[in-house]
């Protein structure tokens, strides 16, 4: 005798689960740090996805991160510091560079990057809900490991040309959080106007170029009349630079125009952070 299938009983709408429906803020609210650090492994994953990506079939690998600063240092200590006898705080002037090189790639690099990250990864930000902010963050923080091997070349030349480092070393992870926070700040910035505007992507590597000569990466900021020291803080990378200067080469302790570029730094970060999270709403559509 044959039996007949058994067929189980459709669910009631009580027993049906939830729909949670997600969707865009429509007000400027605040960053939820606590969902930012429980997708912590994912910004992991991130960065480490980026960092692979840049030195896959390359040639050199991970020798651009030192030749980059080296070649940059070299053709500076040859017309600036050669040619034009730009003053370096009683420091060689190629030491007196590649300090400078170091924090500003770090910063540089991040930016040209978080830029065009939004477009970069539309695929998987329209697939997938995670926290946007987790992609700039992510080519934030990938540049660091250039940093760490450009970091070595500087040490060695610390030792050839007889620099020891003092104790200000110990403030040394506080600039390079400086500089971390300035090219997040603007990135965050940009990032969310290039998904609007595509053409930021373009304006970038010209606005970098007059950035650095607006910095003081080939010149001491002792050459800035004192009257106009105070308002050249404002740009936040003259305190990373200067700071970064002084906690390893002993050179041009900190004034009141670092505090001024600590400022803006925050400034930076707190705008693009609120910017950021009010342009969610629109990277699924318009991306």
């Amino acid at each position: 005798m044959t039996l007949p299938p058994m067929v189980a009983p459709l669910a009631t709408s009580d027993e049906r689960e939830p729909t949670v429906k997600i969707r865009p803020p429509k007000k400027w609210v605040p960053v939820d740090l606590h969902e930012l650090w429980a997708y912590r492994e994912l910004i992991t994953s991130f960065t480490l996805r980026d960092i692979k990506l840049r030195y896959k079939q390359t040639g050199l690998g991970i020798a651009w991160a030192v030749l980059q600063p080296l070649l940059t240092m070299l053709i500076f200590t040859i017309f600036f510091g050669g040619l034009a006898k730009i003053p370096s705080d009683g420091v060689p002037y190629p030491l007196f560079v590649l300090a400078a090189l170091l924090p500003w790639t770090l910063f540089a690099s991040g930016l040209t990057r978080s830029t065009t990250s939004m477009v970069t990864d539309a695929n998987i930000m329209t697939k997938v809900y995670f926290p946007r902010m987790i992609i700039p963050l992510a080519n934030i923080i990938s540049p660091l490991v250039d940093f760490a091997v450009s970091f070595v070349i500087l040490i060695i030349m610390m030792v050839y040309y007889g620099f020891a480092p003092t104790l200000n070393i110990v403030f040394l992870p506080l600039f390079i959080l400086l500089a971390l926070g300035t090219s997040l700040g603007v990135g965050l910035w940009l990032s969310a106007l290039n998904v609007k505007y595509r053409d930021f992507q373009y304006t970038v590597p010209f606005l970098i170029q007059i950035w650095m000569f607006a910095s003081p990466v080939v010149y001491a900021s002792s050459l800035v009349p004192a009257s106009l020291r105070i308002w050249y803080g404002l740009n936040p990378m003259t305190g990373v630079i200067e700071g970064f200067r002084w906690a390893l080469l002993g050179s041009g302790a900190p004034s009141a125009m670092v505090l001024v570029s600590v400022g803006m730094v925050i400034v930076l970060l707190v705008s693009g952070m609120f910017y950021f999270k009010r342009m969610e709403q629109y990277y699924a559509d318009i991306v």
